[in-house]
């Protein structure tokens, strides 16, 4: 390996482990807001705090990057993810922080079935066999039958693959659209779906909730960039496993700040979830390079 190589996997492994801690950050200031505000009302105003923060960022964009063709393919992403958010938001405040990020991990699972379904891409018997396995893991988790499933619980479940949606219409929108418009766009039809919702359970935000939710789309808006980073320093193998950290740190952190204790099932669902998920993330790496060294002119146009 050469001095180049082995700097820019390190590289890329601090800037994922970076985004998991500033991503748990996110976690724990929702759920430091807990239930008392409304779940559509919490998640509009972050994402109009996210707006504020990349306004400097949009300024930049020339104004024919974002009128696009696809603008309904821009705006059923934004519907679509602004209804997970909400979701995400109440069950955030409603179950444990370990939960809510063991459950989570099953968006990528969603993410290749929905690849195989709607865009055609191969679904081979392993990635069936690893869904599966995601699946069971969830199951452990929630255990229907066996103990009362909670809303919060729920509302994550549902949320995954609205997540996973969100990101396939990502996925369709970049054979056509900038990458700096799909996210300014994003972020204003996020913004949009929220808005109805969020005026009808409205009520006066004090101080302190506007400042920890600007602290929160701080640390979102943060992360995400960590995460670009990550991506373009190394493979997504390199950093993959680094990603599920972010549960171990979930974990700590709903254990010492917020008194939560998982119990054993969430800990063995969540092994489960990880290893399928990790499992998918490997084989999409293999085919990928695969596909490279198959045709590098592609490979060269799709960089």
């Amino acid at each position: 390996m050469t001095g180049g190589k082995h700097a820019s996997i390190v590289t890329g492994m601090a800037w994922m482990l970076l985004s998991t801690l500033l991503f748990v950050g996110v976690t724990g200031t929702v759920r430091h807001l807990g239930s008392d505000m409304s779940a559509p009302q919490a998640a509009f105003i972050r994402y109009a705090f996210g707006i504020l923060l990349l306004t400097p960022f949009l300024l930049r964009l020339k104004a024919r990057a974002l009128i696009t063709p696809r603008m309904g393919l821009h705006a059923a992403r934004g519907v679509v993810h602004g209804i997970g958010v909400m979701l995400w938001f109440y069950a955030m405040a409603r179950i444990p922080i370990a939960e809510v990020t063991a459950l989570g991990y099953t968006t990528p699972i969603f993410i290749t079935l929905g690849a195989a379904l709607f865009l055609g891409e191969r679904f081979q018997i392993r990635r069936l066999i690893a869904i599966l396995i995601g699946i069971l893991g969830t199951v452990i988790i929630v255990r229907p039958g066996f103990v009362t499933v909670e809303l919060g619980t729920l509302a994550q479940i549902a949320a995954a693959p609205l997540f996973a949606a969100s990101a396939l219409v990502s996925k369709k929108l970049t054979e056509t659209e900038s990458s700096g418009s799909i996210i300014a766009l994003m972020s204003l039809f996020v913004t949009l779906t929220l808005m109805p919702a969020a005026l009808i359970n409205w009520r006066t935000p004090s101080p302190s909730e506007l400042a920890w939710l600007f602290v929160t789309a701080t640390l979102a808006t943060l992360g995400h960039y960590a995460l670009t980073r990550a991506f373009q320093a190394t493979e997504i193998t390199v950093t993959q496993p680094l990603s599920f950290l972010q549960l171990v740190w979930a974990t700590l952190l709903g254990y010492y700040v917020f008194a939560e204790t998982p119990d054993i099932w969430t800990i063995i669902g969540s092994v489960i979830i990880v290893g399928s998920a990790t499992y998918i993330a490997h084989r999409e790496a293999i085919l990928s390079r695969s596909l490279a060294a198959a045709d590098p002119l592609a490979s060269a146009k799709n960089r």
